[in-house]
């Protein structure tokens, strides 16, 4: 488990998917639907989708800010746009832990890419 300090990409990827595990989002061998590919993508959306949620309560892209226990003994939730930017890397890093992808290495793929494209490629406004 990571404490405090830096964590590779693989490293990441590894306790995301050994913490998903751990807590039973990998028991089913068969992975049922609700549990399959397509939901899994889609829970990877769903952070996305929180953090702007947070935005459109006129959260500042930066701030942190915690939620009381729900119940005595329980530790404060963090929230914010960071957190669940957070959420998105560590759901990627376990689903690519279940689907045994090399993260890092696609990382490294997509930059070197990156790197070759016209400025503003593709001609989009946004």
């Amino acid at each position: 488990m990571s404490d405090g300090k830096s964590l590779s990409i693989s490293d990441m990827q590894k306790e995301a998917y050994e913490t998903s595990a751990s807590k039973g989002w990998h028991d089913d061998v068969d992975e049922p639907v609700k549990y399959g590919l397509p939901a899994r993508l889609a829970l990877i959306h769903s952070e996305v989708s929180e953090a702007l949620e947070d935005f459109r309560d006129g959260r500042p892209p930066a701030e942190v800010f915690y939620l009381p226990p729900k119940k005595e003994g329980d530790a404060q939730k963090p929230c914010g746009i960071p957190i669940e930017l957070a959420d998105v890397v560590i759901r990627i890093g376990d689903f690519c832990g279940k689907y045994g992808i090399d993260l890092e290495e696609a990382i490294k793929i997509k930059l070197k890419y990156n790197l070759t494209r016209p400025p503003k490629h593709g001609g989009k406004v946004v």
